[in-house]
């Protein structure tokens, strides 16, 4: 089922109300801030507060002088074209997109409305700005790059892998992007990689016997949306696989995976909500440059690292953010 939600003054559900009803009520307080997100509202919710705390921070109070409506996507890239018509016709000043996914999606749907996207590639390769440092039209937002290097902490945790599975939807951008930089990491490191190709979620069990066929001793899990709505699922199958593996979203590690090492996705929302307020106090994200993330954070569970019979090294621990105990 596709969830979406719009927020308007604390009430919710408003865009699903009938037509009639909806001709109904007052405008929203503007500005009116359209949130596209690849994952689900549950998922998301720790995303979602870090950016309204933030708003509060610059003085947008929701109901007083702010509208945040919310369109989620529950991890699938498909429905991004339909949720971004959806948000424009809205008319919101301000469209903030969560995936490369949702900035194509919004940036096909309007080339006027500002969007400020969470992007896994190089915007300027995926044909969303001119440069990073002049954006030059309707697009501006956080460059998120550097995933692969989870790889290198897998190996750098145990030294004695030599065979990794790298778990990719070849229909996600996120993960695509990632899988060229993986061989050239992976001959520095000593590891063979096992591209092994997951398209659907439903069936855990076939996938898990997959990834048995090919004899891996670890995994490595892309950054797309795709994984993230599951992680719960798929941290059980790899623990009940009892195979090492490295994530991109601490989420992953708090849900009882291994280690993750990535973005902290808080923070990027957190810099995305003050980019929306230079956009709604400038007008346009033209010539508002895309940032880096401030932080990135390698998460070990420590907890499950010993259920598996790992031996994780003090040195190693040392390089953590976060163990989780």
């Amino acid at each position: 089922m596709r969830r979406r939600g719009l927020i308007i003054g604390g009430a919710a559900a408003a865009a699903a109300w009938p037509l009639a009803a909806r001709a109904q009520q007052p405008s929203p307080v503007r500005p009116l801030i359209g949130l596209l997100s690849p994952l689900s509202a549950a998922a998301a919710s720790r995303n979602v507060a870090a950016f309204r705390s933030a708003l509060r921070d610059l003085g947008y109070v929701e109901g007083r002088n702010l509208t945040l409506a919310s369109h989620y996507g529950d991890g699938h890239a498909e429905r991004m074209p339909s949720l971004a018509r959806e948000l424009v016709a809205l008319k919101p000043d301000v469209i903030l997109a969560g995936s490369k996914s949702g900035a194509l999606a919004a940036y096909n749907a309007t080339r006027t409305i500002p969007i400020v996207t969470i992007i896994e590639e190089d915007p300027v390769t995926a044909g969303l700005a001119q440069s990073l440092a002049m954006p030059g039209g309707n697009v501006t937002g956080t460059w998120n790059f550097g995933g692969a290097k989870g790889l290198d902490f897998l190996k750098l945790a145990l030294p004695a892998l030599t065979h990794v599975g790298a778990m990719f939807n070849p229909d996600e951008p996120g993960d695509v992007v990632q899988i060229p930089e993986l061989p050239a990491l992976a001959r520095t490191l000593g590891v063979a990689i096992e591209l092994i190709e997951v398209r659907d979620l439903s069936n855990l069990d076939a996938v898990a016997a997959r990834v048995m066929t090919t004899n891996v001793q670890g995994l490595f899990f892309g950054v797309s949306p795709f994984w993230m709505s599951a992680r719960t699922d798929i941290t059980a199958m790899v623990a009940r696989l009892k195979l090492p593996a490295m994530y991109s979203w601490r989420e992953f590690a708090d849900a009882g995976g291994l280690m993750s090492y990535g973005v902290n996705l808080p923070d990027i929302y957190r810099q995305s909500a003050r980019l929306a307020d230079k956009i709604l106090k400038s007008g346009t994200p033209a010539d508002i440059p895309f940032e880096r993330p401030t932080r990135y954070e390698l998460v070990v569970n420590l907890k499950t690292a010993k259920a598996m019979g790992l031996n994780i090294s003090d040195s190693f621990l040392l390089l953590a953010d976060e163990i989780i105990e």
